[in-house]
């Protein structure tokens, strides 16, 4: 009886052990991999024999590296990774632009040109700016990391619908515009 159950743990370890090394595991996906539109502007990807539809792009270093370590995911709630491009330069014309639409959609970010107001009110804050998209108001939460610093003066700014706006450069700004970033400097 002890035996049995000492070779169910081990079973069970095992299944573990694989488990944690499939999710631990990099698989690279190259130009032999292959990528295809579909009829609603997503991207299949066949890969090591399988058809992975509607694939997610992700950067993996969306503001260091945009180009380099795109890891390219299952289009499931837990977006499991299917294998990473280690650099989109090495694929060909058409899938690296076909890849480059997709992460352009997922990290539309508009650049945040003038600051018209901030209003702080019960923990969130309203802004009212201009972007090189054009006017616009969004609402973030204060108690959240809504505003990452980049560098000293380079700010992403992530809204309560997780959109992203960009301060390339804090200083660029006003004076009295500087005065209203203060909460989030």
């Amino acid at each position: 009886m002890k035996e049995r159950e000492e070779m169910a743990d081990n079973n069970a370890l095992d299944i573990y052990e694989k488990e944690a090394e499939e999710m631990t595991a990099m698989h690279k996906i190259t130009d032999k991999d292959r990528f295809e539109r579909t009829g609603g502007g997503f991207v299949n990807l066949f890969f090591k024999g399988n058809l992975y539809e509607r694939v997610k792009v992700v950067r993996l270093f969306p503001f260091t590296d945009a180009d380099k370590y795109i890891s390219i995911r299952e289009n499931d709630e837990k977006a499991k990774e299917i294998g990473i491009i280690e650099d989109l330069n090495d694929l060909s014309e058409e899938t690296k632009e076909m890849l480059k639409e997709q992460l352009r959609l997922n990290y539309f970010t508009p650049v945040i040109q003038k600051i018209y107001s901030i209003k702080d009110e019960y923990g969130y804050a309203y802004f009212h700016v201009l972007t090189n998209k054009g006017e616009c108001k969004f609402a973030i939460n204060m108690a959240s990391n809504a505003v990452t610093k980049l560098s000293d003066s380079r700010l992403i700014i992530m809204d309560l619908d997780e959109n992203r706006f960009e301060i390339r450069d804090v200083n660029a700004l006003t004076q009295k515009e500087r005065r209203k970033l203060d909460l989030f400097l």
